[in-house]
């Protein structure tokens, strides 16, 4: 399986998309500095993910979703779930 994964960083609010064929391996990189586009917005949640079964599939899900049309999804799909407690 493949993951396209949506992070969210808890100091600037800012998200993160990419994919990954171990979502929890890299999940643990993101959070311990060890990819240099998130290691200065550490620490990071995990907001969205799915699931593909092939890598082509995640990495067209994963473009898809930093067009504006993908923002706009993201934005709908997560509204409720991302409103501060």
């Amino acid at each position: 399986m493949f993951y396209v994964y949506v992070l969210r960083s808890k100091v600037d609010g800012n998200f993160y998309i990419g994919q990954s064929a171990d979502l929890k391996k890299r999940l643990l990189e993101h959070n311990t500095a060890q990819v240099p586009s998130t290691k200065r917005r550490i620490p990071l949640e995990l907001v969205y993910y799915e699931a593909c079964t092939h890598r082509s599939d995640a990495l067209h899900r994963e473009k898809y979703l930093k067009s504006t049309y993908g923002h706009r999804y993201l934005q709908n799909r997560l509204k409720y779930g991302l409103l501060p407690a």
